[in-house]
């Protein structure tokens, strides 16, 4: 979604223990990376759990993880439910690998394949569940937000009748004002997002009913965005003389403004979409 970092999902708060976070660089490397995430977006620990556990009592026999990033939430599931395979796509290569190595760490290696490729057209579904948290952009090749319904409708095409799809998409809480645009990212304008009552409707007339719907809190978006900059923040702290202080500074300014701009405008919906049969 525009502005924010996504997932993937995504993306997000607070690492657990399964989270296999890469290794902190010496000082002289730069600054470390979201050692601090577990996913890639506002997503609490104990969303994350319940979203599992409702997804898994479905017995799902194949998961389908698409823009996958890390791919946590998709190997929670594996974990949740033995009985399922999964697959994974996304186009960035350094992800999928931590995802690799995630797998490898947590015995899912041989239920699980990551494929570095588009999402646009793919034909690996249909699967019983199919996630797609802050990536619907990569099921087409229309522009945000026009892209919502044909990215629906690729959904629809991708689960099973008696399967599940989980979105995680964007909206806005409240139509944000001219200098909250200003703030955002570049060329942020209110036609980046719908509302939450169009966006349910846009699900429906895809083909879906919405058997869950729930909403990013701001106590997660905060964690999630300060967790986000957190090991740079303590690295420049350490670190103010470093030859690349001056540029992740400005950097992480930069973020920390935009973030303050959508602050409590910008939301994240997680709707668990029930596809009609046909």
């Amino acid at each position: 979604m525009p502005g924010t970092p996504s997932p993937s999902a995504a993306p997000s708060p607070t690492s657990s223990a399964a989270t296999a976070a890469p290794a902190t660089p010496s000082p002289a490397a730069g600054p470390p990376r979201l050692t601090r995430l577990a996913f890639h977006g506002p997503l609490s620990e104990r969303r994350a759990d319940a979203l599992v556990r409702r997804l898994a009592a479905n017995h799902p026999a194949t998961v389908l993880d698409l823009g996958c990033g890390w791919a946590e939430l998709l190997l929670r599931l594996l974990a949740a439910a033995p009985q399922a395979t999964g697959t994974g796509v996304d186009l960035n290569g350094d992800d999928l690998g931590r995802a690799r190595r995630a797998a490898r760490d947590r015995g899912l290696a041989e239920r699980v394949t990551f494929a570095e490729e588009s999402a646009v057209g793919t034909r690996r579904g249909p699967a019983d569940l199919v996630l797609c948290v802050g990536s619907s952009q990569a099921l087409t090749t229309v522009e945000p937000p026009e892209h919502l319904p044909q990215a629906l409708r690729a959904l629809r095409e991708l689960v099973t009748d008696e399967g599940r799809v989980l979105l995680g998409e964007g909206f806005w809480q409240r139509t944000p004002t001219p200098a909250e645009l200003s703030g955002m990212w570049p060329e942020a304008s209110a036609g980046d997002h719908t509302d939450l009552a169009t966006l349910l409707d846009l699900a429906v007339e895809a083909g879906f009913r919405p058997e869950w719907t729930e909403t990013a809190t701001l106590e997660e978006w905060e964690e999630f965005e300060s967790a986000y900059q957190a090991d740079v923040e303590v690295w420049l702290a350490r670190n103010p003389g470093h030859p690349l202080a001056d540029e992740t500074r400005a950097r992480a300014d930069r973020h920390r403004s935009q973030w303050m701009h959508y602050r409590g405008v910008l939301g994240l919906a997680y709707l668990t979409l029930v596809p009609v049969v046909r």
